[in-house]
């Protein structure tokens, strides 16, 4: 099936008479592109945890067309995640919330809580609106990449996971590169799950107070195995100075003869033998942007092994870090 142009108001209609039908429909959002079922059918939900060999238990985020629409799916949000999405959304937040008992348990992974964002890209609003206006209430949709892979941030990237079967809306790459934070709100004080491109100190901001960690009693949720991300070939994770020593000494250790390592780094480096480079930009939202990107480019290229170099300390760097982290393990 051919891709979707996700400016044409036709194609836009035919991918949400396919959600609203059970299909499977691929679409962009500002954070990476998501695999999209009708989130109230679960049976359609279940086809996202076969297309992508997702576990059932492992809960997926619901996209809703606007606020109001929320409370389909939730029993109710809480002062502080009324607080967050009057500040964020449309934007790359997720809030878990309290789940409406019998609505959504597929993509719940059936917790009593469920994850729901409103993405701030506009041909995924303008889905999720016509969708809506055909009858679904909202759209669960992971990252639309085989479990535990690399996220896609531009529709060629969702065909290469998955062929040309699958209906793929196209409205460019995606701006911010990352998934969305995701904050739980069923708790008092709530707890930042998963790190994104909104900083930290931006929520707490929005919440006049601090964010508590994850723990024991924190729900399940997406991207926050300990392996996530991952591409193909090892990735390494690299501080600055064992990098550099590395690429001094020529010591290539790809694993397999004749092997190219891929270099993902601040470092001015070139390349060289058994090398291919790229420079990674000093600022981090800009790194966030291109960082899946780049591992699908050294996939494809065939390397042996991936080396990244630590990202800087601080906040801005968290959600960066985080992807890196679990990609290495």
């Amino acid at each position: 099936m051919p891709t979707l142009d996700g400016d044409d108001p036709v194609a836009l209609r035919q991918a949400a008479q396919r959600l609203a039908a059970g299909e499977l429909v691929a679409f962009p959002t500002e954070t990476v592109y998501g695999l999209g079922a009708r989130a109230d059918d679960d049976v359609s939900v279940a086809g996202i945890y076969a297309a992508k060999g997702r576990p059932s238990e492992h809960p997926l985020i619901v996209h809703v067309a606007d606020v109001a629409a929320s409370a389909h799916f939730s029993g109710g949000l809480s002062p502080a995640a009324l607080r967050l999405t009057a500040r964020f959304w449309p934007g790359p937040l997720t809030v878990i919330v309290p789940r409406r008992p019998g609505v959504a348990a597929a993509a719940a992974g059936g917790q009593d809580s469920i994850g729901l964002r409103l993405p701030a890209h506009p041909v995924a609003l303008a889905l999720l609106r016509e969708a809506a206006r055909l009858g679904v209430p909202g759209v669960a949709a992971p990252s639309a990449n085989r479990f535990g892979r690399i996220s896609p941030t531009a529709a060629a990237h969702v065909v290469q996971e998955f062929g040309s079967a699958l209906t793929v809306l196209d409205g460019g790459d995606c701006e911010v590169g990352i998934e969305s934070a995701i904050v739980d709100c069923t708790r008092d004080p709530p707890a930042l799950l998963r790190p994104g491109q909104l900083p930290r100190r931006a929520l707490e901001a929005a919440l006049g107070r601090a964010l508590a960690d994850p723990d024991a009693r924190s729900p399940r949720a997406p991207g926050l195995l300990a392996s996530h991300y991952a591409p193909v070939a090892p990735l390494r994770l690299l501080d600055t100075v064992a990098l550099r020593h590395r690429l001094q000494s020529g010591r290539n250790e790809a694993g397999r003869a004749g092997g190219v390592v891929g270099v993902y780094s601040r470092l001015a480096f070139a390349g060289g033998p058994g090398y291919s480079a790229r420079v990674m930009p000093a600022d981090a939202a800009a790194a966030a942007h291109e960082l899946f990107s780049v591992l699908r480019e050294f996939d494809a290229a065939g390397v042996a092994a991936i080396w990244v170099e630590r990202p800087p300390p601080g906040p801005p760097w968290d959600g960066v870090r985080d992807r890196l982290q679990r990609a290495a393990t």
